[in-house]
């Protein structure tokens, strides 16, 4: 039987991570709503031009959009054993609709890991990297500061913070990601397929739960 695996966590949680390892311990492949939305923008699919007016018009993309998007990219050969998703659901009307979308298939939502960590030190962790200017070296000024302050060790331009790293912004990012996503860890909580992860533990200690938590799925 196919395997679904619905991965949460915020902004800096490490999911990015998880889910690469993930995908590659258990052979699934990691379908990221953000790679599926940039991929049919790029190539612009029916799908793509669709949600590119919407977006242009500063308007959400609906759900029914997102949806096919995300249907067609299931349909493909290589998810044949399943696929582990990172980035969508987000809502509980998303999640109906995959859960139809996956009775199609004689299939279900298998496990949803939830990386849990608290949003002060989501902040801290998002809001201190800084980039060089010249090839977009990446540091941070707590866990991997450059040599000289403001400056790149391996080019030696200028480090600046991107907007989508200030402190304000991620406060904000955080923020909406909480509040879209709590009705979706309650959906999937009462369904009895939630598995929260401690996501402060070391990598591996968070990969080794993330697993466990999977093992018990339905």
């Amino acid at each position: 039987m196919p395997m679904y695996i619905v991965l949460l966590g915020p902004p800096g949680a490490g999911k990015g991570t998880q889910a690469e390892i993930v995908s590659e311990t258990m052979g699934l492949v990691h379908v990221s709503s953000g790679d599926i939305f940039r991929e049919n923008l790029k190539q612009q699919t029916e799908l793509g031009k669709m949600a590119q007016g919407y977006m242009n018009r500063g308007e959400l993309v609906p759900d029914d959009v997102t949806i096919a998007m995300i249907r067609e990219r299931l349909s493909r050969a290589d998810c044949v054993k399943g696929a582990l998703l990172d980035g969508f659901p987000r809502t509980p009307a998303q999640a109906d609709a995959l859960a139809g979308m996956l009775a199609t298939l004689n299939s279900q939502v298998n496990s949803v890991p939830y990386i849990s960590v608290p949003a002060e030190v989501l902040i801290e962790r998002l809001s201190g990297r800084w980039t060089c200017r010249a090839e977009g070296h990446v540091y941070h000024e707590k866990y991997n500061p450059s040599k000289i302050a403001g400056k790149c060790d391996v080019d030696g331009s200028e480090l600046y913070q991107r907007d989508d790293d200030k402190p304000a912004t991620v406060e904000n990012r955080i923020r909406v990601y909480m509040n879209q996503t709590s009705p979706l860890i309650e959906y999937y909580r009462q369904k009895g397929l939630l598995g929260e992860i401690d996501g402060m533990q070391p990598i591996e200690d968070v990969t080794a739960d993330l697993m466990a938590a999977i093992g018990k799925g339905k």
